[in-house]
């Protein structure tokens, strides 16, 4: 079964920024509690994975990110190891590796905070 995709970029804002939705229409949070939690839920319910793609944004602030994903364990909508099978964070072009990176990194910090 195909991956389910969620493309920051074509569905949610080319101009993500900020971290809560006091910050605007194109913060964190709102894409975690309006678009990344419903389609993780749809991939888990599916038995298919979600791959978000990090491509054709003008650019990531770590606190984005960072709230985003991070955010999403700290969420609880979500067992850790269904996350962990569930997910995945993708970038093509090289442009968007670092925020690969940072994205993978925010996620896993919070990971390994939640107590076994």
């Amino acid at each position: 079964m195909p991956n389910i995709v969620l493309s920051i970029a074509d569905d949610f804002s080319r101009y993500p920024a900020g971290r809560t939705r006091r910050d605007g229409e194109n913060s964190a949070e709102r894409f975690r509690q309006d678009f990344l939690i419903p389609k993780l839920r749809n991939a888990v319910q599916s038995g298919t994975r979600l791959a978000v793609k990090l491509d054709g944004v003008y650019g990531y602030s770590s606190s984005f990110l960072e709230e985003a994903f991070g955010g999403l364990v700290r969420s609880r909508e979500f067992e850790p190891a269904v996350i962990e099978r569930s997910l995945l964070i993708e970038a093509d072009s090289s442009i968007y590796a670092s925020a690969k990176i940072d994205a993978e990194k925010y996620l896993s910090d919070e990971l390994r905070r939640v107590p076994a």
